[in-house]
């Protein structure tokens, strides 16, 4: 496995709409963009971005709006799937780049992901998805007993206020435990790497703005927009971890008719957090799709 070298990454900034965005970038060749879920930031990808770099590519991975050192806007309609996909879309083209060769999302990241694949598809070549449905695929899912036990964050999440106060009780100790709960390696997560994690969460407003993620997807006009979404289209690798304590297997191969080129690779050693869990795994599935002709 590669360390991260964060002497090699430059810290840069765009804006979109008046909302300040931070990414780090490293590398030179074909442009792919790593996209973080909940409740994480850019440092989720340490394991990938060396790896990504030596193999030729140039990566930017984002502080996703609401995390680490990018701005965190006010209200819950500052984080619908529009704006959400409109920031990546402005991440491209301040890279000066066309498109990009690969978007790779994580959780949240992923679920960016696949809506950016919706509706910019004239931006990105490929698309890898790590342990996030199609959300298509999650709505009809909650329809059943199974998912909806997994998924009670979700809707405990829509309450004002109190979701917050208990994740920020004893320094964090909900998003600490949920890191080490869901990992199949021990030694995926040390300490300094939750020092890291901490420093971002301890950012006024953080968690509210992370939050608001969910909050935002039972908006009306968000729901409607899940039951009827565009055909995804652009070639799609899925890397899912077995283990996965909030989402089920099922949910990794959405409808045929929704995303009729997917390819599903399933890791039956890692959890939600897979590219922690088998990081060389992952590397090795993704850079043999980004280098596939």
């Amino acid at each position: 496995m590669m360390n991260l070298d964060e002497s090699k990454l430059s810290h840069r900034y765009t804006e979109r709409n008046g909302v300040r965005l931070h990414y780090v970038e490293a590398g030179e060749g074909p442009l792919v963009v790593l996209l973080h879920g909940f409740p994480e930031f850019w440092y989720s990808w340490r394991h990938q971005i060396p790896a990504l770099v030596a193999a030729g590519f140039r990566v930017i991975a984002p502080d996703m709006r609401g995390y680490n050192l990018s701005d965190k806007p006010a209200g819950i309609s500052a984080y619908t799937m529009e704006e959400l996909t409109a920031d990546i879309a402005a991440l491209i083209r301040a890279s000066g780049e066309a498109r990009a060769a690969a978007v790779v999302g994580h959780d949240w990241g992923g679920g960016i992901a696949w809506g950016f694949a919706m509706h910019y598809p004239q931006l990105l070549d490929k698309l890898v998805i790590l342990n996030a449905p199609h959300p298509e695929r999650l709505l009809r899912a909650f329809g059943t007993a199974r998912q909806l036990r997994k998924s009670w964050y979700m809707f405990f999440f829509q309450l004002p206020k109190l979701p917050e106060l208990l994740i920020q009780r004893n320094d964090f100790e909900l998003p600490r435990s949920f890191f080490k709960k869901d990992m199949q390696r021990p030694d995926a997560v040390s300490e300094d790497d939750l020092a890291r994690y901490l420093e971002a969460w301890r950012q006024p407003g953080a968690f509210t703005a992370a939050i608001n993620y969910y909050r935002a997807i039972f908006l009306p006009s968000s729901l409607r927009a899940a039951h009827n979404p565009p055909r995804v289209d652009t070639p799609t690798l899925v890397i899912w971890g077995e283990q996965d304590s909030v989402l089920g297997s099922e949910l990794a191969t959405p409808d045929p008719a929704a995303a009729p080129n997917v390819r599903v690779t399933y890791l039956p050693d890692a959890g939600h957090f897979v590219h922690y869990d088998r990081p060389e795994k992952v590397n090795e599935h993704l850079l043999a799709f980004l280098q596939q002709p």
